[in-house]
């Protein structure tokens, strides 16, 4: 459905999910929107590098800019 886009949480990943709980089911939460929001990122610099619309352009530098901010916190839950 999403074409493979980077940083889509598979249906594995999912279905492993629905079976954790607890400190588990955290860990490979955090880890699958760390991939999530790296994949948002690598979105929003291609729309820098090769986009024309200015509010586009402004809104993926915003969405950079709270998606690795988001990234720094998830790792530091994760005790990295």
């Amino acid at each position: 459905m999403h074409g493979g886009m980077p940083g889509m949480v598979d249906q594995p990943t999912i279905d492993r999910l629905r079976t954790l709980n607890g400190p588990d089911f955290d860990k490979l939460w955090l880890q699958s929107m760390i991939s999530h929001h790296q994949g948002a990122i690598g979105m929003a610099q291609a729309e820098i590098a090769h986009g024309q619309n200015p509010d586009a352009i402004a809104l993926a530098k915003s969405i950079i800019a709270t998606a690795q901010a988001e990234i720094d916190q998830m790792k530091q839950m994760l005790g990295g």
